[in-house]
C-alpha cells in the first residue's frame, strides 16, 4: 500500500481580504496560505505520508513574488528531508505567457533537487517512495498552442477548437494508460491532471482562471489501468467516481465569499494495485461569513437591527473575513451608520472587515429628453427610447409599426 497526499491550488500570492502582517512583512492572507501548507506539510510528516501530489496552481500568478517562491521552496525541502518525494503538476497559473519561457515551478526540475518531479509535459513518471515504487502519468494544463497549428485551426469555429482539444487531450490519456499497461509490473498507477472534467461543480475558481477550459469526458479518466485520479483546477473539493476515484482536492484556503461555505483541505488516499481508499482531510482554512440583514421594517434606526445581526453571530466571527448585506428602504440610507457597523464587526474580533454592502429599494424613474418615463404614454416612451439609442429612422419606424400592432391587439 502507498499513502498518497494529494493536494491542489494553493494560489499563494492572493492577497484579497489582508493586511500588512508586521512580524513577517508578507499580506495577512498570504500567511494564511503558507500556514495551510505547514498543516498540509506536519501531516505528512506524522502520518506516515509516501508521495505528496500536487495538482497543479502554486502560485496566483505565472510570475510570482520571489518571496512566495522561497516560501513554497522551504516547505518542500521538509518533505523531501524526511524521504518523502513530491511531485509537481504544471497548472494554467504555472505556465508562462511566452512559449520558451519556464514555468514558476520549473526551477526544481533544473537543480536537480532529489525528490522532487516536476511535470510539464504530458508523460509517465515512475517514483520511488519508501512503500515501494508507483507510477504517476500526468497531464499538466495544456494551452491550444501546445496541440494545434495556426493553420490546423483556420476555418475552425470556436466550438470546433474545443472539441478537437477535448480530442486531442483524451488521445493523450489513451497514451498514458497504454505506456502503464505496457509495463504491467511497475507499481499502482494515477493520473494527476490539471483539467476541467464533466460533471464537476465550479466555483470562484472561474475570477481567477487564465485562459480557456476545455471539458473533458469523465470516461476518459476514470478507467483501468489507474488507481487513483488526482484532480487539479476546480477550487470546491469533490468526488466524480468511485472506481477508480476521480477527485478533486480543492483549494487549500478560501479565496472569496464564493467559497463561504465549502471546506478546504487535501485527500489522502491508500492505494494498491487493487484496491484504493480515500479520505478528505478538512484544514483550518479562515472562515468568511456573511451577515444577511433586512432592515426595511426597521423605522428610523436600521443600524440597531444590522447591530443585533451581529451579535447574534458571535464566535462566529472571530478571525473571519466578514461582509454585512443590509437592505434598506429608501428613506432609511441617510439614517444607516455605517462606521458602527464596522467598529462592531471588528470589536467581535474579525480578522477583517470585507463589505458592508446596501442594497436600497428606490422608486424606478426613467428620464427621456426632459421627461420621465412614468409620465408619458407607451408610445410615446418607446419613441424616446428608440431616440436615445440612436436608432436609425428605417429601423425605428419598423419597430414602432409592430409596437402599434401589438397595443392594438391588446386593447381588442
Amino acid at each position: 500500500m502507498t499513502r498518497i497526499l494529494h493536494l491542489a491550488d494553493i494560489h499563494l500570492g492572493m492577497e484579497n481580504y489582508g493586511r500588512l502582517d508586521p512580524s513577517t512583512g508578507l499580506s495577512t492572507r498570504a500567511v494564511d496560505f503558507l500556514a495551510r501548507l505547514d498543516e498540509l506539510v506536519d501531516y505528512a510528516r506524522q502520518n506516515g505520508v509516501d508521495l505528496v501530489l500536487f495538482a497543479g496552481d502554486a502560485f496566483k500568478t505565472r510570475d510570482p513574488n520571489p518571496t512566495y517562491q522561497r516560501e513554497f521552496a522551504r516547505r518542500l525541502v521538509r518533505l523531501v528531508r524526511d524521504g518523502i518525494p513530491v511531485f509537481l503538476l504544471v497548472g494554467n497559473h504555472d505556465l508562462p505567457n511566452a512559449r520558451g519561457r519556464a514555468s514558476s515551478i520549473e526551477i526544481y526540475d533544473t537543480l536537480e533537487i532529489a525528490g522532487v518531479v516536476v511535470a510539464r509535459r504530458p508523460g509517465v513518471h515512475p517514483i520511488a517512495t519508501p512503500a515501494g515504487p508507483v507510477r504517476v502519468a500526468a497531464l499538466p494544463w495544456m494551452v491550444r498552442s501546445h496541440l494545434l497549428t495556426r493553420q490546423e485551426v483556420q476555418g475552425m469555429n470556436v466550438s470546433d477548437v474545443r472539441q478537437e482539444m477535448v480530442n486531442r487531450l483524451v488521445a493523450m490519456i489513451d497514451t498514458l494508460a497504454a505506456d502503464i499497461e505496457a509495463e504491467p509490473d511497475g507499481g499502482p498507477a494515477i493520473l494527476a491532471a490539471h483539467a476541467s472534467v464533466s460533471g464537476a461543480t465550479f466555483g470562484s475558481e472561474r475570477s481567477v482562471m487564465l485562459g480557456h477550459d476545455y471539458v473533458l469526458p469523465l470516461g476518459s479518466l476514470a478507467r483501468p489501468p489507474f488507481r487513483y485520479v488526482a484532480l487539479g483546477h476546480i477550487h470546491k473539493h469533490q468526488a466524480l467516481a468511485d472506481d477508480p476515484p476521480v477527485v478533486y482536492a480543492g483549494s487549500l484556503e478560501r479565496i472569496d465569499f464564493g467559497e463561504e461555505n465549502q471546506p478546504k483541505g487535501f485527500v489522502v488516499a491508500d492505494v494498491t494495485d487493487s484496491k484504493t481508499t480515500w479520505r478528505f482531510h478538512e484544514v483550518a482554512a479562515r472562515p468568511f461569513v456573511t451577515i444577511p440583514v433586512d432592515a426595511r421594517d426597521a423605522g428610523p434606526d436600521p443600524t440597531a437591527v444590522v447591530l443585533a445581526a451581529i451579535a447574534r453571530h458571535g464566535e462566529a466571527l472571530r478571525e473571519a473575513v466578514v461582509r454585512v448585506n443590509v437592505q434598506l428602504a429608501a428613506g432609511q440610507e441617510p439614517a444607516f451608520r455605517e462606521g458602527d457597523v464596522r467598529q462592531a464587526i471588528q470589536d467581535a474580533g474579525a480578522g477583517f472587515v470585507a463589505a458592508v454592502n446596501r442594497e436600497v429599494d428606490r422608486p424606478v424613474r426613467v428620464r427621456f429628453g426632459g421627461r420621465f418615463a412614468e409620465s408619458m404614454t407607451p408610445r410615446q416612451a418607446l419613441e424616446a427610447y428608440l431616440e436615445a439609442r440612436q436608432t436609425p429612422p428605417a429601423r425605428r419606424e419598423v419597430l414602432l409599426r409592430y409596437a402599434d400592432e401589438l397595443m392594438e391587439t391588446g386593447d381588442r
